[in-house]
């Protein structure tokens, strides 16, 4: 049975037990795919591809994916074989993380036929550096002066900040390196903001902490980068 320390053998055995001929693929996505995993403190994304999916199914999966949980990971995407071929065009930014840091665990990946469309990654990537943007002020307001909050904060929202930074560096026809660092400097170089701010974020995900006063400071660049990503993107978009 599944346990704390579940691995992603574990993980694929469980889904295959419960899935049976149903199951397609399953799939590593994000980070972990790219070699960029950080040891405690990155978790594992996992999509799994299925024919169909049934009430029963999901309820059976459920002491799974308890424990992929509690080994600090989040639940399996899971999605029918029809919805992963038709949904690019809703889910353009995931889908182009997905195509190009994957890694096949089990069977295989259908991939003809799926195309990212780059005016509807432009809209995606528009909506969702706002929608950041939005949740970053709020999450500043609930930490308040708790350092210990912000920092958390900072090293919550890396992960997804840097898919849409991916995202960006695509919409310009570049490919994104595997680096994190690498993404950062690229896209504050194009976009206009200082970059050092979130190169820190990255360090502190890495295991170097922040010291003394710097959280406030490396906090505000953050929030001053992000405000001119946005800018920057609806600027792009009125130019398309």
């Amino acid at each position: 049975m599944a346990s704390k320390t579940m691995t992603l053998d574990e993980l694929v055995a469980q889904l295959r037990q419960v899935h049976g001929d149903a199951l397609q693929a399953v799939v590593l996505y994000g980070s972990a795919a790219s070699g960029e995993q950080i040891a405690g403190t990155s978790d594992l994304n996992v999509l799994a591809i299925v024919s169909s999916i049934r009430l029963d199914t999901l309820r059976a999966l459920g002491q799974t994916m308890r424990a992929w949980q509690e080994a600090g990971n989040q639940p399996v995407l899971e999605m029918t074989t029809a919805e992963w071929q038709s949904s690019a065009d809703i889910f353009p930014m995931e889908y182009a993380d997905i195509l190009e840091r994957h890694r096949v665990l089990y069977g295989a990946l259908p991939l003809e036929g799926i195309e990212v469309s780059p005016s509807e990654l432009r809209l995606q990537v528009e909506q969702e550096a706002m929608g950041k943007l939005l949740r970053l002020r709020r999450s500043i307001m609930v930490a308040g002066t708790d350092r210990d909050r912000q920092q958390e904060l900072l090293r919550a929202s890396l992960s997804s900040l840097l898919v849409i930074f991916r995202a960006v560096m695509r919409l310009h026809g570049e490919a994104p390196p595997r680096d994190s660092a690498q993404v950062v400097t690229a896209v504050s170089a194009r976009c206009g903001f200082d970059g050092s701010p979130y190169q820190r974020v990255v360090s502190l995900k890495r295991g170097t902490a922040l010291a003394g006063g710097e959280t406030e400071l490396v906090l505000e660049g953050y929030l001053s980068g992000m405000t001119t990503l946005v800018g920057y993107l609806n600027t792009f978009g009125s130019a398309a």
